[in-house]
């Protein structure tokens, strides 16, 4: 009789907590629309004010990134390196730290590992896998200078990342002055002045085709790294130490997790990640990439959208993956939306939207239970 009764009180006090739940999961859901709705209208009537049609606008939007042929396996060529960086910015962000400094990361990852590809050669799958690792080798060691100074200096690694970002680029440009660094040798540039020499044929990443879409083998390794970073950070006791780091540096150091140690790993594994980014970049690239070269400009601002990528997902390696294919899609769409008459630099407008919106729904509910904590103590008081 008492089992079945405790059975019933807890089948009555499990029922409003279900309800309880739904009704938070509701409100997720209505202000997500809300917001993305709010954020599309206003893109609209940008485009509307810019003298065009958003009618046209969309489908261009649609066709240069999913629609016409080969250009989803475009999309997910474009969504694979932001994925990485992103994945990279969620081991950092786990530990407390604020890195910026991706852009310069994956650019001087992806110059180093030329270097040093062109330099030590090999068969063509070695080859690859050598230019992958050392890029991101590069990478971690840019992102090492910041958690050097970071830890023994007390800079802020905001502030380190971001400047190294400047310096990064400077470096590489030096590179691709001489010949005995990453410039091609004369005859080899044809009428460019400041490129590397061009990747063999058969030292590149495989593209396979899949229904007329050729994409770089970068997608499902970007994938696998996600599923692989996920795992380890809720399912590890590395991932436990690191986000404990991240949520209490106080407890986590009392508890015998180093903060230098496991900050500085953080800091330089995000590193490595957009190392391996722009290496990636560089052996499966196509045109949207240099073309298999190291050209100036050649992270393409991929760094600073895929710290975008990991915000807007919530520092969630999965969420992240749909995360960067609209990214991309929004990247690779932007190319036919001149085809309007309305300047393509709008797409980086509609992107600014979309984060916003989709960044608003967490702060109105952090706010809400924020004010519904302290009215549930004035009660209780």
């Amino acid at each position: 009789m008492t089992a079945v009764t405790a059975g019933a009180a807890g089948g009555s006090d499990a029922q409003p907590l279900r309800t309880g739940r739904w009704t938070r999961l509701s409100e997720w859901f209505a202000l997500y629309g809300m917001s993305i709705f709010a954020a599309l209208v206003l893109s609209a009537i940008l485009v509307e004010a810019t003298g065009g049609d958003w009618r046209p606008v969309v489908s261009a939007l649609f066709d240069g990134s999913v629609r016409r042929p080969g250009r989803w396996g475009e999309t997910l060529a474009t969504a694979a390196p932001l994925l990485v960086v992103a994945l990279g910015t969620v081991i950092s962000s786990k530990a407390g730290l604020v890195n910026i400094g991706q852009e310069g990361q994956l650019y001087v990852g992806a110059a180093i590992g030329t270097y040093f590809g062109f330099l030590i050669g090999g068969p063509g799958p070695i080859n690859v896998v050598l230019i992958l690792i050392i890029g991101a080798a590069g990478g971690g060691l840019w992102a090492g200078v910041a958690a050097g100074l970071r830890y023994w200096r007390g800079v802020p690694e905001v502030l380190s990342t971001l400047l190294l970002v400047t310096v990064g680029g400077q470096a590489v440009a030096y590179g691709l002055r001489w010949e005995w660094l990453l410039l091609a040798p004369e005859g080899r540039r044809g009428n460019r002045n400041q490129v590397s020499e061009q990747l063999a044929p058969d030292n590149r990443l495989p593209r396979p085709d899949l229904f007329g879409n050729e994409f770089p083998l970068t997608v499902f390794i970007a994938v696998v790294l996600a599923v692989i970073v996920a795992f380890a950070l809720s399912r590890t006791v590395w991932g436990f130490r690191l986000r404990m780091l991240g949520r209490n540096p106080r407890a986590a150091q009392r508890s015998g997790v180093s903060e230098t140690r496991y900050g500085a790993m953080a800091l330089m594994l995000s590193g490595a990640f957009a190392g391996l980014a722009g290496a990636a970049m560089f052996t499966g690239g196509g045109f949207a990439f240099g073309n298999y070269q190291m050209v100036p400009g050649f992270s393409a601002n991929i760094g600073w959208t895929g710290l975008l990528v990991a915000l807007v997902a919530y520092e969630k390696p999965l969420a992240a993956i749909p995360v960067a294919v609209v990214f991309a899609g929004l990247r690779t769409g932007s190319s036919f939306v001149g085809s309007t008459g309305v300047e393509g630099r709008i797409t980086d407008v509609i992107s600014g939207l979309l984060v916003l919106a989709l960044l608003i729904p967490a702060a109105v509910m952090f706010l809400r239970d924020r004010r519904r904590a302290r009215a549930a103590a004035t009660e209780r008081v």
